[in-house]
């Protein structure tokens, strides 16, 4: 029978953490663009990680953990550097799908590699099953965009 310890506790704040930062670092992206199609995409990203961040949340507080209420400082100099990057590419639209390509693969890896954790609670494994293989359409979805761009 799966249980919830108190490792899963800690790998699912560090997720939360890094959804708190993907958050944050979408809604950057939106302030940073006015391409009428990333824009509006950068937006929706953001409120589906406000999602999961609630999702996450819930899932940590049933099994009686605290969850972690921010980003990370590794979040917080990404974003800083997605801000100087854009201020200085040619292309600002493409600098910004290039990151969040390459943050969107980095959380389908992480989402993957706490899957495997054999350990999860049924509840736990479906939530981020569904996380993960919305985050991996919304790539597919990236890539479009940048040939768009």
């Amino acid at each position: 029978m799966s249980t919830y310890t108190e490792t899963i506790g800690e790998k699912l704040n560090d997720l939360l953490e890094k959804t708190y930062d993907a958050e944050k670092g979408y809604k950057k992206a939106a302030e940073n663009t006015e391409h009428p199609l990333l824009k509006p995409y950068f937006e929706r990203r953001s409120k589906e990680r406000t999602d999961f961040k609630q999702a996450i949340k819930s899932e940590i507080k049933q099994f009686g953990q605290n969850p972690e209420t921010e980003g990370s400082l590794t979040g917080k100099v990404h974003r800083t550097w997605m801000d100087t990057k854009a201020l200085f590419a040619a292309d600002k639209a493409e600098a910004m799908l290039e990151e969040s390509i390459r943050g969107e693969k980095s959380a389908v890896a992480e989402y993957k590699e706490l899957l495997n954790d054999t350990q999860l609670p049924p509840s736990t494994a479906i939530m981020l099953k569904d996380q993960m293989n919305r985050i991996a359409y919304d790539l597919s979805t990236i890539k479009t965009l940048e040939n768009l761009s």
